[in-house]
């Protein structure tokens, strides 16, 4: 599955929120690519069996909180003997009516959306600034491109993850580091099993209605798969994207084209 690119082999990458989703198919990819990984997400447990199933670490980490990152981090690099990519992935989604969204809602999503991207792109890019190299792909989303009715706090988050990743880009691009995002669009993963069941409730529709309204929107005609996700990442950590920085890269099927 995906090219193969022989510049990765020996690599080194942390990605966060990796024991399942789209994080789990990008940390299985990159081992592919030879890559060793760690695997890093709140559920411990879940981060230690998706990394043995690579050959891999897992480390613990609340990417909400500075002191998680350093320290995850800090064992992942002790793992490894360093590493040079990040894939800041994780996040997390609720689903409401834009007038009914809670403080609390608002406040879990840009925490882990928008603080948790801040938090590890500024702790990894320190090292990687040290050591004159150093890769970092941010996952943002379809709804960081256009506004999505129910998901209007999601997709602020995620718009500020795309403008983070644009200002970033800038100021390491002297340094040689490279900042990208990717921008999936409607992917079969569990938190998209979450949201189907809380849109069909918002909408007074079926659950098999909202999947079929995915479709329907997606010009190649089927749901996205976490691996069509992952190969776009590994893609943007090899020397093929060697001159690409700052991008917020589609990978939608067609959802979005601009």
């Amino acid at each position: 599955m995906g090219a193969t690119f022989p510049e990765l082999s020996g690599a080194k990458a942390i990605v966060t929120g990796g024991a399942t989703g789209i994080g789990s198919a990008i940390a299985a990819a990159l081992a592919r690519q030879s890559v060793t990984v760690t695997i890093a997400d709140i559920d411990r447990a879940g981060a230690e069996a998706a990394a043995r199933e690579l050959g891999g670490h897992a480390v613990a980490i609340d990417v909400r909180k500075r002191g998680s990152v350093e320290a995850a981090f800090a064992e992942g690099e002790r793992l490894m003997g360093g590493f040079d990519l990040l894939i800041a992935n994780a996040g997390v989604s609720t689903m409401q009516h834009a007038l009914a969204i809670t403080d609390e809602e608002w406040d879990f999503n840009f925490d882990v959306n928008v603080r948790g991207i801040f938090l590890a792109n500024q702790i990894a890019a320190r090292g990687f600034k040290q050591r004159g190299r150093g890769t970092i792909v941010n996952t943002a989303s379809l709804a960081a491109k256009v506004g999505a009715p129910l998901l209007a706090h999601y997709s602020a988050s995620k718009f500020a993850v795309l403008g983070w990743t644009q200002a970033l880009a800038r100021e390491l691009a002297p340094s040689g580091i490279r900042v990208n995002a990717v921008c999936p669009g409607f992917v079969k993963t569990g938190m998209q099993t979450r949201e189907v069941e809380w849109e069909a409730q918002l909408r007074g529709v079926s659950p098999e209605r909202v999947v079929a309204d995915y479709i329907a929107q997606t010009p190649l005609g089927r749901l996205e798969t976490p691996e069509d996700v992952a190969d776009v990442v590994v893609f943007l950590c090899s020397d093929s994207a060697r001159f690409m920085t700052g991008q917020g890269i589609n990978v939608t099927g067609g959802v979005y084209m601009t």
